[in-house]
């Protein structure tokens, strides 16, 4: 008779368990992908601004078995800040938005990814009714493409400045497989790229592409194996020309000098034109008592 009530509660505590997985499993609301070491945003937050610094949300990461605590909150404590709990791969790793919270925003940062990071997590506010809110982001973590010593391997690309302005030129010969050679500019970007040769020799690749670019800055030439997970880029600097410069310069100067030469000939002009005016001027007046007196005795007889 003791083990009926055993039995009962066992299969109450199953089917609850399985009520809640089944409420927190489902299709992901976003996914994400990432490359490994990098850092990553987990987005949870409400359409609308709801403050949620007193409330609790829960993030967890789906296991094999059980799901692991990522990151707790609980109206200001949080682990490592006063709660306990976190599971050890993510202890040290994660962090929120303090400042967010008062913008119903519970997203979480997981620095450094690693490749055992890739699963789905589950934002949970447990607290709110009718019914508790359940955000679900399906993480991948994809492995960085390090260079391996295999045969074939494409070397390190040959770049280089041709005369024609703003025009760059990558070299990759003799790869196997062939590569996907590309031009990037500093925030990684890629950049429009002219194949100039792709040619098969012996079962190795010889690829050459170039780019146009206008502005200074520095540039890679990228070129990939992903059949053998291989990377490896060189990379230029684009500086203005120095006759750019000179032109430049030499452009002000003359605009400057152009500037100063009207203004010292209206300067001319102004002063030439006031003694003229000046002299008009003096012409016109009648003659004085003393001119008149002068010119009369000058008029008499001797």
């Amino acid at each position: 008779m003791e083990l009926l009530p055993l039995l009962i509660l066992s299969f109450c505590f199953l089917n609850l368990s399985g009520m809640t997985f089944a409420a927190e499993s489902g299709p992901p609301d976003t996914n994400i992908t990432v490359q490994e070491d990098d850092d990553v945003i987990l987005p949870c937050s409400f359409v609308s601004s709801v403050n949620i610094e007193s409330m609790k949300f829960d993030w967890k990461k789906k296991g094999t078995l059980l799901q692991k605590e990522v990151f707790l909150y609980d109206n200001g404590s949080y682990y490592n800040n006063g709660l306990h709990g976190q599971d050890e791969q993510f202890k040290g790793r994660v962090s929120h938005f303090s400042k967010e919270l008062k913008n119903g925003n519970a997203s979480i940062r997981i620095n450094k990814t690693r490749l055992e990071d890739s699963g789905q997590y589950t934002c949970i506010f447990p607290d709110l009714q009718p019914e508790r809110k359940i955000f679900r982001i399906e993480l991948v973590v994809e492995p960085v493409l390090k260079i391996r010593n295999f045969p074939g391997a494409a070397p390190e690309p040959y770049v280089t400045i041709l005369k024609e302005k703003g025009l760059l030129q990558c070299k990759v010969p003799g790869a196997s497989p062939k590569p996907t050679v590309e031009w990037w500019d500093s925030d990684n970007k890629t950049l429009p790229t002219k194949t100039v040769q792709d040619e098969e020799e012996q079962g190795r690749f010889h690829v050459t592409v170039q780019t146009t670019v206008t502005e200074p800055g520095c540039y890679h030439c990228v070129a990939t194996q992903m059949e053998k997970w291989h990377r490896i880029s060189s990379e230029i600097c684009v500086h203005h020309e120095p006759w750019k410069i000179v032109a430049v310069v030499a452009v002000v100067v003359a605009v400057v000098l152009a500037v100063v030469l009207v203004v010292v000939g209206i300067l001319v002009w102004c002063y030439f034109k006031n003694k003229k005016r000046q002299k008009d001027n003096k012409e016109q007046e009648p003659p004085s008592a003393q001119e008149q007196k002068l010119n009369a005795d000058q008029s008499e007889p001797v």
